[in-house]
């Protein structure tokens, strides 16, 4: 096939705006390669099927994500269990606005994720974020009990704040189209999940 790389990045181009407009389950695999001017046989040349293809479409901007929140959550893990329950937000705030930029950067592909993906693997995707923010808050607290002494708190305070430290960033993508105006936003919430964290966690004297 002739130029395979440019018929693979049309048919990605053509395959999101089609996830935009009509979500995974109604996309139209027919419809998606009659905008990219090819035949279904060259879709299925690159692409085993329409999961597949959204895979493709979502993936490198997923790995991108994660690696990011990886990062922050190693410098967590690694310093921050000492300062943890100081109530200084500044460094989480920093964390915040990195990962929030990078999500606006590539909203579209967010944007599907969050509200188009039902009925593909990724549906459940703000739950599978939450279940990896749970699974570090377990190994902070644990990092604060060793090194301060403080009680570890129930699993299920830990998984109702990874919930809604995952639904701030749900919130601010599915109701403000803005950037600056949710990196804005971004610096009160944060400062109020860690004021929270702070009043939930801290041993009572």
């Amino acid at each position: 096939m002739p130029d395979e790389k440019a018929t693979r990045e049309r048919l990605l181009k053509c395959a999101k705006q089609e996830f935009l407009e009509k979500g995974y389950m109604k996309a139209s695999l027919r419809s998606i390669c009659k905008k990219a001017g090819v035949t279904t046989g060259a879709l299925y040349f690159f692409f085993q099927n329409k999961e597949d293809l959204l895979s493709a479409v979502v993936e490198e901007t997923l790995k991108g994500l994660m690696e990011i929140i990886q990062s922050h959550f190693f410098r967590e893990i690694d310093t921050q269990a000492r300062t943890a329950l100081s109530g200084d937000a500044s460094e989480d705030i920093d964390s915040a606005k990195q990962i929030l930029h990078y999500l606006y950067q590539h909203y579209d592909v967010v944007f599907i994720l969050l509200t188009k993906s039902q009925g593909s693997v990724y549906e459940t995707i703000v739950d599978q974020f939450a279940d990896a923010l749970e699974q570090h808050y377990d190994k902070l607290t644990e990092q604060l009990f060793l090194n301060q002494g403080v009680p570890r708190p129930d699993k299920d305070i830990l998984h109702w704040a990874s919930h809604m430290q995952i639904d701030t960033f749900v919130h601010l993508l599915t109701h403000v189209k803005d950037e600056e105006k949710a990196l804005k936003d971004i610096e009160q919430m944060v400062a109020y999940l860690v004021a929270g964290w702070v009043g939930a966690f801290v041993k009572k004297t």
